[in-house]
């Protein structure tokens, strides 16, 4: 089960964060703080996957963006890390030309997006994150 789902960008800023287990707001700041300085200390040529307090994280870096899925001990990762995947290729569709992959490495980057639109984009990607789960 997905307990929390978070968009964070390089500088260790949440750009989203939805959470599907009821957490404190202060202990929301605590953990989004430690879980995003654990993904960000990675580097590149580990695992996605990594075992933090009672769940695991599941998180894919796209350009300067990261995606950090938090789950219980009994999900799937790579079904995790595929949805993480899915969902930004759903954004793109929605959006047209949100991400561009990378010839040489098969990886995609989001592109800018004006600050006019940015409130509209994180409204419908609630709204995406809340259909895809069926909430």
């Amino acid at each position: 089960m997905i307990k929390f789902f978070l968009m964070v960008n390089k500088q260790g800023q949440t750009r989203l964060s939805k959470y599907y287990e009821h957490v404190e707001i202060n202990k929301r700041t605590l953990l989004e703080t430690e879980v995003i300085k654990s993904c960000l200390s990675r580097s590149n040529e580990q695992c996605s996957f990594i075992e933090y307090k009672d769940f695991k994280l599941i998180y894919r870096q796209y350009a300067a963006l990261f995606i950090v899925v938090g789950v219980n001990d009994t999900e799937n990762e790579m079904a995790i890390y595929e949805f993480i995947h899915n969902f930004v290729e759903v954004l793109d569709d929605y959006f047209s030309h949100v991400i561009h992959p990378c010839c040489s490495t098969h990886q995609y980057s989001f592109l800018f997006i004006p600050k006019q639109y940015s409130s509209v984009w994180m409204y419908y990607i609630r709204l995406s994150i809340d259909q895809l789960m069926g909430i």
